[in-house]
């Protein structure tokens, strides 16, 4: 399985985005996925961090947990699929593609793939805020941040628990320091909401729901690579935060079952 685990240093992207083939994008339960290898990615994602401001775009990350949302809710469904971008995330996708004939091409998750992009995209002069943690971890996070990427500028942070006046106040905060790219941390499927309902108000180039990487960034250990490689980070995941039990134990069944009905209704169709 193809991982984001060793970054290439100040990779040359081009400065035009990548045309996305629709051999390049598979649907799972209503939703879009693209499906590029990571150096493809990059060159699709890059590009978008010197966009223009007044045409913002998203990109999210799917898993199992983010695509059981979509197929329970269809306005998060839509939500996701108003994102320029959406890649997958874990072995629930791979086992949909799978389902489809489609072989996955690598796993492109946020906490791989999004320090993939800041260690390729290094020294280009790009800025970007934190947004999302909690009050507690959010400074950390941050400093963090600036330690371990200093070719980009961490310009700002706030943390993720915002009521409507605190809302309000952090988008005029993040446009005034016009940063290159947000990132959001509030878990999925909140994160993919705030992003899709403020999007048009950020004047920011691109944003990004990025669920757990603040705390791996500030105190949270990662799975070993050879765990992770082995397509089993959530079982790991369990272990260190017993509170997502439900996600995975009741969550990965029930996300086989709706795959399985997919794939019932487009045979009995083809009939």
């Amino acid at each position: 399985m193809a991982t984001c685990d060793n970054p290439p240093a100040n990779v040359p992207l081009p400065h035009s985005t990548v045309p996305v083939e629709a051999s390049d994008r598979l649907r799972i339960l209503g939703v879009d996925v693209l499906n590029p290898n990571l150096d493809s990615a990059l060159r699709l994602v890059s590009p978008a961090l010197q966009g223009d401001p007044s045409d913002p775009q998203a990109l999210y990350f799917v898993n199992a947990h983010t695509l059981n949302n979509a197929a329970a809710d269809p306005s998060y469904r839509r939500a996701l699929n108003r994102a320029r971008f959406v890649l997958g995330d874990g072995t629930g996708v791979r086992w949909a593609a799978r389902l489809q004939g489609v072989r996955m091409r690598a796993n492109l998750n946020g906490t791989d793939f999004i320090p993939t992009l800041l260690e390729a995209t290094s020294g280009r002069g790009y800025r970007c805020y934190l947004l999302g943690a909690t009050p507690e971890t959010i400074g950390r996070t941050l400093e963090a941040a600036k330690a371990r990427f200093p070719g980009w500028s961490f310009v700002g942070c706030q943390h993720g628990f915002l009521d409507a006046s605190q809302t309000a106040d952090t988008i005029a905060e993040i446009n005034s320091l016009a940063p290159n790219l947000l990132l959001v941390a509030m878990g999925n499927p909140l994160q993919e909401r705030w992003i899709d309902a403020h999007l048009a108000e950020l004047r920011v180039p691109l944003s990004v729901g990025v669920g757990g990487l603040f705390n791996f960034w500030s105190h949270v250990r990662r799975a070993p690579r050879w765990v992770r490689k082995l397509g089993c980070e959530w079982l790991f995941v369990m272990t260190q935060q017993p509170a997502k039990w439900r996600r995975y134990v009741y969550g990965n069944p029930l996300f086989m079952a709706r795959l399985a009905a997919e794939r019932l209704k487009l045979r009995s169709w083809d009939r």
